[in-house]
């Protein structure tokens, strides 16, 4: 059977991949929606035409990875795509986040991405696609973000390492990179209208566009992919110039 398989899908960005597979991705034929809120997940179900398997899983949770590893193997699953959206962030000063918050997006954002990704890829063959949920948070690093804006630097160099090993099974690895988006991640963080004059500013992205184009972005065999011209160019400035000076400019 071939399915695509989705963390982080009951809300957001995650909810906007699985509408966008439905679209654009008539290949599929079932879709697993992975995610901690089994009620949420059902929602997203019901809201689609497509056949899905709902995954309520704490994928920081080695039990849980066990549970969806069997799942992979009693399904003889064919996975065509792999979306690894799930992740969270917190904004403040590292010293005064908490131990379990600081740690906790290490374990998600990044050991969590990881493992999913290790223990799908034996069930994945020539064709088959890997969408790394990434970040503009990436580009650079920067202050009151320190952990997240790390995580996300990991997601994108693990992301180019796979790519480049899985060339020789014919398997790609994007990295996408959206900017600030309307959803729960920034109220999860903490980034509340007057939190941050930053993001008060920033333009945002439209969830369902940033699903479909990386979905598109993927299927032509790109590496990463950021969304808006005005993230592009701050892309390109990070690559430019030293990190203390976009750190100075780009000030949380």
């Amino acid at each position: 059977m071939k399915i695509a398989v989705i963390t982080g899908a009951s809300s957001g960005l995650g909810k906007e991949f699985v509408k966008a597979i439905t679209e654009l991705r008539p290949d599929i034929e079932e879709i697993w929606l992975v995610a901690r809120r089994e009620d949420k997940l059902k929602e997203v179900a019901a809201s689609i035409k497509a056949k899905s398997r709902i995954l309520s899983l704490d994928i920081t949770d080695g039990k849980a990875i066990e549970e969806y590893t069997k799942a992979l193997t009693d399904a003889n699953a064919d996975v065509r795509l792999l979306i690894n959206n799930a992740g969270f962030g917190k904004m403040g000063l590292f010293d005064e986040l908490t131990t379990e918050e600081n740690g906790g997006m290490v374990r998600l954002n990044c050991e969590a991405l990881t493992v999913m990704s290790s223990v799908t890829l034996p069930f994945m063959t020539e064709g088959a696609e890997i969408i790394n949920s990434c970040s503009i948070a990436s580009f650079a690093p920067n202050t009151r973000m320190a952990v997240y804006c790390s995580t996300k630097a990991y997601v994108m160099s693990l992301s180019r390492c796979m790519r480049s090993e899985l060339k020789r099974r014919k398997i790609n690895v994007i990295a996408v990179c959206p900017g600030p988006m309307d959803t729960e991640f920034l109220s999860i963080a903490g980034i509340n209208p007057g939190k941050s004059h930053t993001f008060d500013t920033l333009p945002r992205v439209n969830p369902s566009v940033m699903a479909r184009k990386s979905l598109i972005s993927s299927a032509k065999k790109r590496s990463v992919y950021t969304n808006l011209a005005f993230y592009k160019f701050y892309r390109i400035l990070a690559k430019l110039l030293p990190h203390s000076l976009v750190m100075k400019m780009s000030g949380t």
